[in-house]
């Protein structure tokens, strides 16, 4: 294992209780009390001798369309902190609960626990805490060979796990199994350049592309995010799937408009 890897296991902090703006943290859980409504937000006595703001946005997963939706005054609440600005006083909180693992805090060589939340014929998609479940390639399960996923993983197994590069604008982590298990003497487990673009593929077919949330928007919420391909197509297949999709859209939104 690499010298570099950093054990990980950040998580939410538990409920505390500060005494100044000092003390507070970023994912800090904190109880308050609502002592102001505005249009944009409300304000929480935090005990600290400064009020924290949360803004209307960070009320809930869902939409809130009014603050009095959600909190009166002489509510007490449970918040975590977002950001802390000791030298102007300030200080937001959210009634989200935060990532454990945040984008900016991710890097290569990472070591986290994780929970297998499901099995591909390609590889497993462990969940580490951040807004993407990650995916452990098959090639990166073992020093041996596997054929499939379930031969050494089963849903719900607690593992750990190495990060091995990500992208946010992709939304995807890469991870490892492998790298953090004692090579066996004369074992090899390396992915073949077919395997690594099929696995590119994969990823590629996981995710949906703009065009088709549009097209899912257009046609409403009963057309399926992806449109799975079938095994063994071509990259001018898919090709060509995309221009029939980009025609669909096309047809939708025009008569939509005439309509």
């Amino acid at each position: 294992m690499s010298e570099e890897i950093t054990e990980t296991t950040e998580s939410a902090a538990p409920e505390v209780t500060p005494t100044s703006i000092n003390d507070l943290k970023p994912k800090m859980q904190l109880k308050g009390t609502v002592n102001r409504l505005e249009l944009y937000g409300a304000f929480i006595d935090l005990g600290i001798g400064t009020n924290a703001l949360i803004h209307i946005s960070q009320m809930g997963k869902e939409h809130v369309n009014r603050v009095a939706d959600v909190l009166n005054v002489g509510d007490e609440v449970s918040v975590w902190v977002d950001k802390v600005d000791a030298q102007r006083d300030q200080v937001m909180v959210t009634m989200i609960p935060p990532l454990d693992v945040e984008w900016s805090e991710l890097d290569k060589g990472q070591v986290y626990g994780g929970s297998v939340k499901r099995l591909e014929n390609f590889g497993a998609f462990i969940d580490i805490g951040a807004e993407r479940e990650g995916l452990v390639h098959i090639s990166e399960l073992s020093h041996n060979y596997v054929k499939h996923p379930s031969e050494v993983l089963t849903v719900g197994d607690e593992v750990q796990v190495q990060v091995l590069g990500f992208s946010k604008r992709k939304r995807r982590i890469d991870l490892s199994i492998k790298n953090l298990l004692e090579k066996p003497e004369g074992a090899t487990n390396e992915a073949t350049p077919e395997e690594v673009h099929q696995f590119e593929d994969d990823i590629e077919e996981d995710m949906p592309t703009a065009m088709e949330l549009a097209l899912r928007q257009a046609m409403g919420d009963d057309m399926p995010v992806r449109i799975k391909k079938q095994g063994g197509k071509k990259k001018r297949r898919r090709g060509k799937r995309r221009e029939q999709q980009e025609d669909i859209l096309s047809r939708t939104l025009h008569a939509q408009h005439n309509g």
